[in-house]
């Protein structure tokens, strides 16, 4: 018997792509809220207590759907899940040719070494992927941002086509740079951890075995969606305060439209940016959001990872 993550190099680039992106839109459609909930509290300048724009994840929610509506949740759905579809087509189709070339170039070195190369593959295949797909990220935020009683954009296309006209298009890729800074650890935290649980803890542990058809030993669903979990926890908590300062750096410039929301932030780029966050709401405020978002990571993590999984032996049984 051999174990799943030697037939990982059978995925052809094809079936990793599309095992990336139905994993992408799964966890997409699933964790939105969350998502939207994070962002908002990321913006507040305010501090988040009792009494304040939003002060708790069901106070936050709540609020949401009381005063723009329960499919204001969903806010920025279509820009969010071409985002998540084409960064998981890229991010898992970059992540499984690098290591298909890690293991042909030096197969003694890969075994040596996995673990850093993991962390490696899954930093550069993020990093890829993240430049091709931050416009998709810079409108959902735009939308989340705005107040659904005081709409500014119609819909995707409408923010995109008003972003260009007014902003320039290079207001596409406001805060990209922290967002590559925080990406590439994430993402190679991320791949690193759950390869580590995936193939050498849950799958050799019987209870969390399975054997397939062609003499493989997977490790289960359960497992996979624990281990996605678990990266998911340590690599949000080590990256978030570069989330925060990109989501306010997506902002800049849209400010006037979001005066309901109580006050706001106007910085000049990323030092700026930290520095007044830091000085004005004090160190903590780098963490503003952190409930719902390592909730949405536990979720989004744990679904991507197992949810590509399934459906990259799937396809695997298919074609054998």
């Amino acid at each position: 018997m051999c174990y799943a993550e030697e037939i990982d190099k059978q995925a052809s680039p094809l079936q990793s792509a599309c095992a990336g992106g139905a994993a992408g839109a799964v966890t997409r459609a699933v964790a939105q809220p969350l998502d939207v909930l994070k962002i908002r509290f990321q913006l507040q300048t305010e501090p988040i207590k009792l009494g304040s724009k939003y002060s708790s994840i069901i106070q936050g929610l709540s609020s949401i759907v009381k005063e723009e509506g329960f499919f204001a949740l969903w806010s920025g759905h279509i820009p969010a899940q071409l985002l998540s579809i084409s960064y998981g087509i890229l991010q898992f189709s970059t992540f499984e040719k690098l290591t298909e070339l890690s293991k042909r170039s030096d197969p003694n070195f890969y075994l040596e070494h996995k673990h850093w190369l993991n962390f490696t593959n899954g930093a550069t295949a993020a990093t890829v992927a993240t430049i091709v797909s931050f416009p998709f990220d810079t409108i959902r935020t735009r939308l989340i941002a705005e107040q659904k009683t005081q709409k500014v954009y119609k819909g995707f296309l409408n923010a995109f086509s008003i972003i260009i006209k007014t902003e320039g298009s290079k207001a596409l890729f406001k805060g990209l740079v922290p967002t590559l800074a925080q990406i590439a650890p994430h993402a190679g935290i991320q791949f690193a951890v759950y390869k580590l649980l995936r193939d050498n803890v849950f799958n050799r542990i019987k209870i969390f075995q399975r054997s397939t058809t062609f003499g493989v030993i997977e490790s289960s669903l359960l497992a996979n969606f624990l281990a996605g979990g678990i990266a998911g926890i340590v690599s949000k908590t080590a990256i978030y305060p570069f989330d925060i300062v990109k989501k306010r750096l997506q902002i800049q410039g849209f400010q006037q439209h979001r005066k309901g929301f109580g006050k706001q932030m106007y910085c000049n780029g990323l030092l700026d940016c930290i520095k007044l966050t830091i000085t004005n709401e004090g160190f903590l405020a780098l963490y503003k959001g952190y409930g719902p978002s390592v909730l949405k990571a536990i979720l989004v993590s744990a679904l991507h990872f197992s949810v590509y999984d399934e459906i990259k032996y799937f396809l695997l049984r298919l074609s054998h």
